[in-house]
């Protein structure tokens, strides 16, 4: 499952400020219904864990404004919080095929065909967030392992020990990742997907080797 954006926490101003919003942009729907917004709003009830809220709003604006591709953007998000990651999908597809140049659609689309372990399809949308969007390191950073395509890193301390796919097992991998070795665990989970590409367990800890190495590059 596609990880939903974080709550907001217990922090009060946080809190307040979120409920502000909410507030505000329910007064201006209520002066002007027919105004866009219903996306900030549905936003706005996402991100306080109120998804079914945002989805429904999103759906009923979507009905005056089908080409309102913030809207469609926050509904698939509010429907990846629901766990309705084909709903999402088809709603973020729709959004890449009506043109928009939209880099976040590409990277949660990506995220998803790894999930589904459409690898090909992943990288695809990698290369179209990090076009879209020049600053965008995660994407360049996903990419670079997802085309090692089974490969080790440079002077990795397993090469000689993956030699060959003796140890390219599940377990081992897992090992990698629990030592930080994420580098090399993603590359042994994508060996044993060009094997089984319906291996769903290598492909939830690839899913996880790659957000580690993601949030490594990022630093603190």
């Amino acid at each position: 499952m596609v990880q939903p954006v974080p709550r907001v926490g217990g922090d009060v101003a946080a809190q307040e400020a979120a409920q502000s919003a909410i507030r505000r942009y329910e007064e201006r729907l209520a002066k002007d219904p027919a105004s866009l917004a219903f996306a900030p709003l549905a936003d706005a009830y996402r991100k306080a864990g109120r998804s079914r809220e945002a989805i429904r709003l999103c759906r009923e604006g979507l009905d005056r404004f089908p080409h309102y591709t913030t809207a469609r953007l926050v509904l698939a998000k509010a429907l990846l919080d629901e766990g309705d990651t084909d709903g999402a999908a088809a709603e973020l597809r729709a959004l890449v095929a009506s043109g928009a140049k939209d880099p976040e659609a590409h990277r949660l689309l990506a995220q998803l065909d790894r999930l589904a372990g459409r690898l090909d399809d992943a990288i695809t949308h990698l290369e179209q967030a990090a076009k879209l969007d020049p600053g965008d390191r995660e994407s360049r950073v996903t990419l670079e392992l997802l085309k090692g395509d089974g490969r080790l890193p440079d002077g990795s301390p397993l090469a000689g020990l993956l030699a060959d796919d003796t140890f390219a097992t599940l377990s081992f991998g897992a090992a990698c990742l629990e030592q930080g070795l994420c580098e090399d665990a993603a590359q042994i989970f994508l060996r044993l997907l060009k094997r089984n590409p319906g291996d769903a367990r290598a492909r939830s800890l690839l899913e996880q080797a790659v957000r580690t190495r993601t949030q490594k590059r990022k630093g603190p």
